[in-house]
């Protein structure tokens, strides 16, 4: 099989999952909603899917190895198909939240089955292109998954039915792939070494974990706090609704010209960049919450900018380490990305009781510019110590 083919058969995949994802957001809950239920409970119950990539991560490096790529990618695909078709059987609080928490669990085991598959085959000239598309094509299925909340007039269980439907058309797909597993090195047996092996990683490669968790910061705060600190400067729901728009249309439309650039002139430079003019964007548009037009102009500005940073912090980390370090690499970017969206919304609240005359954007702002500085003081090891320390 091409490179090529089985490349487009995973990012394919990864849309899909991606618009699943999408779609639980927003449509469980609207209909907790429409039943009552309080707005922070229901904000915890978003956060199970994050549980549940969290508690998974740690296992997920050693049957990749034994088994190989595709088993895991597989097993992942089938977790989060029966997961969904699951939902409108049985109703209840507790029920819906070990779904989500069990959906977590099968998204992790596939992306990062699918984004390790990738960075190894994936040469460094086109490893920006390749992981750009691969966000690409996961925020592509995630914005469109919110529409299915329109299919809630035909009967509530329908768009499950559907999501489950389109996954499994994409796990058949999966079937047509030839099964590989992680380059094996002298050195591989240090799997289970545990802790030492995770210094080596963070002494390597700490910086490029960074951008996933703001990325994962950014995305749930700005989607989960920002629209109540909206309400509260007077800012209308149809407004706010063009607001968070913006941001992710930007993230789409740059994602790619961002990873080819970071092809051409290296990962380093991109990051320092993104991150120096996001957060200086996010800082001026805090000024101009009271003009419309121009607020939400510097949050596309701001998307285009910061929506690559998960995918970029990828690249980056596969530049950074040897290969048989890539399973553990982005096992640490998925929890980095999983612990920033769990603490965004937490740092928001606190953000917003803390300083009620002061914009949220000046955290997104504060945020990205710690990064920046960080990128910038990172001094990187050559490769050549690296895989003889490995």
């Amino acid at each position: 099989m091409s490179q090529a083919y089985r490349f487009w058969i995973l990012v394919s995949a990864v849309a899909i999952s991606g618009f699943s994802q999408g779609m639980l957001l927003p449509l469980i809950s609207i209909i907790f909603e429409q039943q009552g239920m309080s707005s922070t409970l229901n904000g915890l119950h978003a956060t199970a899917l994050y549980i549940g990539i969290i508690l998974v991560s740690p296992f997920l490096e050693k049957p990749l190895r034994l088994y190989g790529y595709k088993p895991m990618i597989l097993t992942g695909g089938a977790i989060v198909v029966i997961a969904l078709a699951l939902f409108p059987f049985y109703q209840a609080v507790w029920f819906w939240f070990l779904l989500r928490l069990i959906i977590g669990i099968g998204d992790n085991a596939l992306h990062f089955a699918t984004q390790t598959w990738i960075t190894s085959f994936s040469s460094e000239s086109v490893r920006g292109r390749n992981i750009a598309l691969y966000g690409l094509f996961f925020s592509l299925g995630f914005a469109i998954g919110p529409f299915m909340t329109k299919f809630l007039d035909i009967g509530p269980a329908f768009p499950f039915i559907l999501s489950s439907l389109l996954c499994l058309v994409a796990w058949f797909l999966l079937l047509l792939l030839h099964n590989e597993k992680p380059e094996v090195t002298s050195s591989s047996g240090s799997v289970d070494k545990g802790f030492p092996r995770i210094k080596k990683l963070l002494t390597w490669s700490w910086v490029a974990f960074l951008p996933p968790f703001g990325y994962g910061f950014l995305e749930s705060s700005l989607h989960g706090v920002y629209p109540i600190y909206a309400l509260r400067i007077d800012l209308n729901v149809e407004l706010i609704a063009i607001l968070l728009a913006s941001f992710s249309i930007g993230g789409i439309l740059f994602q790619l010209p961002l990873g080819v650039i970071s092809d051409k002139i290296g990962r380093r430079r991109v990051l320092t960049l993104i991150s120096l003019l996001g957060g200086t964007i996010f800082f001026i548009g805090s000024f101009l919450e009271a003009q419309p037009h121009l607020l939400v102009g510097s949050i596309f500005l701001a998307g285009m900018m910061l929506g690559s940073t998960f995918s970029m912090g990828i690249s980056y980390m596969t530049d950074l380490v040897p290969k048989n370090f890539l399973p553990l690499g982005n096992v640490v970017c998925g929890v980095a990305f999983s612990v920033g969206s769990l603490t965004g919304p937490i740092l928001g609240g606190l953000f917003l009781a803390a300083f009620p005359n002061v914009s949220l954007l000046v955290l997104f702002a504060v945020l990205f510019l710690i990064i920046f500085v960080s990128i910038m003081l990172f001094k990187e090891r050559e490769q050549e110590q690296m895989s003889a320390a490995a």
